[in-house]
């Protein structure tokens, strides 16, 4: 079995490229970085490390790499695919639609009638099918009508944390113990042989947003919240007694609006919860509050971590002191490395906190959610502009 992996970074190499090695898939990696894809093709293997005391390291083997600008050697491995992946970015997915399409287009020419299945393992709800959505303008309509029979586009929920690191060997990545990669059972055509370790699902938007509005939600509130008091990890913000029971807080909100919208079991949430916030104290993994609360434009969109909950809790009935608080923390977050940030402090300052909550956010001004951000980002600001005065 032959698998095409778009993206050699560390989720890529360190999550998605090592299970299907282990499912026995021939993995060639579509990347950016000529290093690290000429290490991949000369070598065909590269270790993996486990954040555990022990250390445990593996060998993935059987990868190979090649660079995303050859697009007829692209189109080529896709064509002779049975599966596509991706994990390079939900902005990043327009990138790669056209030479994905090609492939298609190949495929579809050569009579490869085989099923290909593209699942898109990306930090958003509905990724293959926004990553359709690229691909298909880019085929003529005959294409496109084949391909409706013999390419499939299964959404999926992946969860691992692989924080940014730095070893001797660029090819080494080092990865938490704890993984998940939910997939779409209906979505799978006749023929698709399934991964080890994925579990399949008739329903996957449970998943998701369990995912999403747990894991994302807390890790970016942790940091968002670590940075406005100063600290430089995760591991130092769970260390920290009043800000691990913050998070728990923002996580209690949004299980309560995920129990009632979907019926998960109260005390197995609760238990899922608990090993969230274990993992992101991980003594093992040193993972940079900065890396995590980047992109607060992103996180702070309607669909994403932090709107997206609190909206459907406050349908709900459902109070969220603590999420509200966490966006407005969201507001604040100025570090000057990242582009995004800076953007949105410029578009506070230009218009003002309510009309971001408003135009960017998607909150109406009249609406509850919208007046408790507001108050506390004000509060949230004072406090923050106190400090550094003293």
């Amino acid at each position: 079995m032959k698998a095409v992996h778009f993206g050699a970074g560390n989720i890529g190499r360190g999550f998605i490229g090592h299970m299907l090695s282990a499912s026995d898939y021939e993995v060639c990696f579509v990347a950016r970085n000529p290093n690290k894809i000429s290490m991949l093709q000369k070598r065909q293997e590269y270790p993996i490390t486990l954040a555990n005391a022990a250390q445990d390291t593996t060998i993935v083997s059987n990868v190979t790499a090649i660079h995303v600008g050859e697009q007829e050697l692209v189109a080529e491995q896709i064509a002779a695919a049975d599966l596509i992946t991706t994990a390079v970015g939900v902005s990043a997915l327009e990138d790669i639609a056209e030479p994905i399409a090609k492939g298609i287009y190949l495929r579809m020419k050569n009579n490869n009638h085989t099923p290909l299945h593209i699942i898109a393992c990306e930090n958003a709800i509905g990724g293959s099918t926004r990553l359709k959505k690229r691909v298909y303008p880019f085929l003529d309509e005959q294409t496109r009508t084949k391909a409706e029979r013999y390419v499939s586009f299964p959404n999926a929920a992946v969860d691992r944390i692989v924080p940014v690191q730095d070893h001797k060997d660029p090819l080494q990545v080092t990865v938490e113990p704890f993984y998940e990669w939910v997939v779409h059972r209906p979505a799978l055509l006749d023929g698709f042989k399934e991964i080890e370790g994925v579990h399949y699902v008739d329903s996957l938007e449970p998943y998701i947003e369990r995912k999403m509005f747990t894991v994302n939600t807390g890790h970016c509130v942790a940091a968002y919240f670590g940075y406005l008091h100063g600290f430089k990890t995760i591991r130092q913000v769970m260390s920290n007694s009043t800000l691990r029971a913050e998070v728990r807080h923002v996580m209690e909100e949004t299980g309560a609006m995920l129990m009632k919208k979907h019926g998960f079991n109260p005390h197995k949430h609760r238990k899922y919860m608990d090993t969230i916030l274990e993992r992101f104290a991980n003594p093992n993994l040193t993972d940079q509050v900065t890396r995590v609360g980047r992109s607060p434009l992103r996180k702070l969109s309607p669909y994403d971590r932090l709107v997206r909950p609190a909206m459907q809790a406050s349908e709900y009935g459902i109070e969220i002191p603590h999420l509200t608080s966490a966006m407005a923390a969201a507001m604040l977050f100025d570090y000057e490395q990242d582009e995004e940030a800076m953007k949105l402090q410029h578009m506070i300052r230009e218009d003002g906190a309510s009309a971001f909550i408003r135009e960017h956010m998607g909150i109406p001004h009249e609406h509850l959610v919208h007046q408790h951000v507001v108050a506390r980002y004000e509060e949230l600001k004072g406090h923050k502009e106190s400090t550094i005065l003293t």
